[in-house]
């Protein structure tokens, strides 16, 4: 059994979201290089550019880097942007997906809700 001088360990946020990219960037994205190869044999090219003698173009060189690119704008966009959502983007929302009738149906339980609060706030 291991000791450690430690009782409790603190991880600030930007270390787990270091971890995530981390063990992204070392398991998932060099099969980056596996479907730009795929890609090339079903097109029969063997370089996608002749820019780097004996390696192929600079397409070949960061094919690992834009599985990378996707990923940590997806993270971003998932886990770090903070979502703004609005009472004008639920209404739209409502007024461009539901029929009419729905709606009003909508409308008239939400009026119901506040008059129940009304009340119950009297």
């Amino acid at each position: 059994m291991m000791q450690f001088p430690w009782k409790e360990l603190s991880v600030l946020p930007v270390q787990w979201h270091a971890l995530c990219l981390g063990l992204f960037a070392s398991i998932i994205a060099p099969f980056g290089g596996f479907f730009a190869s795929g890609f090339k044999r079903a097109f029969k090219v063997k370089d996608f550019g002749d820019s780097i003698p004996g390696h192929g173009g600079i397409t070949d060189r960061m094919d690992c880097q834009m599985v990378m690119a996707v990923f940590a704008y997806i993270y971003h966009q998932s886990f770090i942007e903070p979502q703004s959502i609005s009472v004008e983007m639920i209404l739209d929302q409502i007024l461009t997906n539901l029929p009419f009738e729905e709606q009003q149906a909508l409308f008239a339980k939400l009026g119901q809700m506040l008059q129940e609060r009304v009340i119950g706030h009297s």
